[in-house]
């Protein structure tokens, strides 16, 4: 069964970041693919500001990191970059944490023109975490991603089109 580690660098609850993930989720477990959901807002800020390597609230991140096929990293883009809260959990991580593993990164921003963050900012992250298979970005700006009135996240067809391919694709490379 294909088990893919879904992790959210948003800051904020709710977040587009995080609803996507969401989103992304109920799609995937549709076709039975195994998914498990890290908000890194939610682990100790005293672990990750002074760069605990060796706490015990990351073994369990540790452990599913190591169960994935795949990882998917959503994160808000902010000034230019992914956000410092996503930066300081990866350099938790074990040096070759992503090695083997197929990485779709997904990011929302004020503009288009922060695009590219993406491939400036994260991307080299990931590959010095051993990441070799890294998918194009699914990048939605801000007004392409709105909430419903009971909190589910409603996506532009052009954004919720590359999503689903994007997903698509992830899928067949892990299981190639």
């Amino acid at each position: 069964m294909t088990n893919i580690l879904l992790i959210n660098g948003s800051p904020s609850a709710p977040s587009r970041s995080q609803g996507i993930l969401e989103y992304a989720i109920a799609l995937l477990n549709e076709q039975g693919v195994k998914t498990d959901l890290i908000s890194v807002r939610d682990l100790p800020a005293e672990d990750l500001v002074f760069g605990k390597y060796n706490s015990p609230n990351l073994e369990p991140i540790k452990a599913l990191l190591a169960e994935a096929d795949a990882v998917i990293i959503s994160t808000p883009i902010y000034k230019a970059s992914y956000t410092g809260l996503l930066k300081t959990f990866l350099d938790l991580l074990p040096q070759k944490a992503l090695s083997n593993k197929v990485i779709l990164p997904i990011a929302t921003g004020g503009t288009i023109a922060h695009l590219l963050a993406i491939d400036f900012t994260l991307k080299p992250v990931l590959a010095e975490l051993g990441a070799r298979h890294i998918l194009g970005v699914v990048y939605a700006v801000d007004k392409q991603v709105t909430w419903s009135e009971n909190q589910t996240v409603i996506l532009e067809e052009e954004i919720d089109q590359r999503l689903k391919n994007s997903l698509e694709t992830l899928v067949k490379a892990v299981k190639h």
